[in-house]
């Protein structure tokens, strides 16, 4: 039961990923997706989990991750900056 929970936790992470333009956003760098107050927080967690994930590493450059959609590749470390933030923020 609760690797099932945790399982569809994962699925959404990576269905939310992509989702680069939500409700008009254009959501190009992980610091757009911290400062996008109308998403959720756990979207907005959602959305940085997936682009941190493997699934999205640009091949040959493991450090690099490129979400369909957005107009360049970022580094990984942008990504956990952004996630720290998000933490910060939700003290």
């Amino acid at each position: 039961m609760e690797n099932a929970i945790l399982q569809q936790a994962v699925d959404r992470a990576v269905a939310i990923g992509p989702a680069v333009s939500m409700q008009g956003m254009h959501l190009r760098r992980p610091s757009d997706v911290v400062r996008a107050r109308s998403l959720s927080q756990d979207d907005r967690r959602a959305i940085l989990a997936a682009w941190a994930s493997d699934f999205y590493a640009v091949d040959s450059k493991p450090a690099l991750r490129k979400l369909p959609g957005t107009d360049e590749p970022v580094s990984i470390d942008e990504v956990r900056a952004a996630l720290r933030e998000l933490d910060r923020q939700g003290r």
